[in-house]
């Protein structure tokens, strides 16, 4: 483009949409666990919240900011924070939904603690004078004796 020559905005679109990367370029195998001692003891919720959480529109590529609360109940694992704030950002530049990043946020969770409970919160800024809130929950399915 010469200088001085305007953009037009669907080739701005274009340029924006091609450096967004996929869901699947998020990895799990980054959350690091810890042994929760206490598990045969009592019961502990844990609250985590990520207050500014960011990922990308995948229809517009415009951000999307965030917070992103989980709360669980542990039965002998518990994520390390370090590890799970580098999980979190991976998602600054993937193109997802709302609802997509709260349900895959819960089943990466799900899949490396095994928690009695988890529930997964997303509260998303305006767009267009809109807020979201989307929110998945995950209960451990006990087994009934007879």
């Amino acid at each position: 483009m010469r200088k001085g020559a305007h953009m037009d905005v669907s080739d701005m679109r274009e340029k924006v949409l091609a450096k967004i990367e996929l869901a699947d370029t998020v990895v799990s195998d980054v959350l690091e666990v810890l042994d929760y001692p206490y598990f045969a003891e009592r019961d502990i919720e844990i609250k985590i919240d990520q207050p500014e959480f960011t990922s990308v529109c995948p229809i517009s590529g415009l951000p999307d900011f965030g917070r992103i609360t989980i709360r669980y109940t542990p039965k002998d694992k518990i994520v390390e924070l370090k590890s799970l704030k580098y999980y979190l950002l991976q998602y600054r530049s993937v193109g997802i939904f709302y609802e997509h990043v709260v349900n895959r946020i819960l089943e990466d969770l799900v899949g490396v603690l095994k928690p009695k409970f988890m529930e997964v919160v997303g509260t998303f800024s305006a767009r267009g004078g809109i807020t979201t809130t989307a929110r998945v929950v995950y209960k451990e399915e006990v087994s009934g004796e007879m």
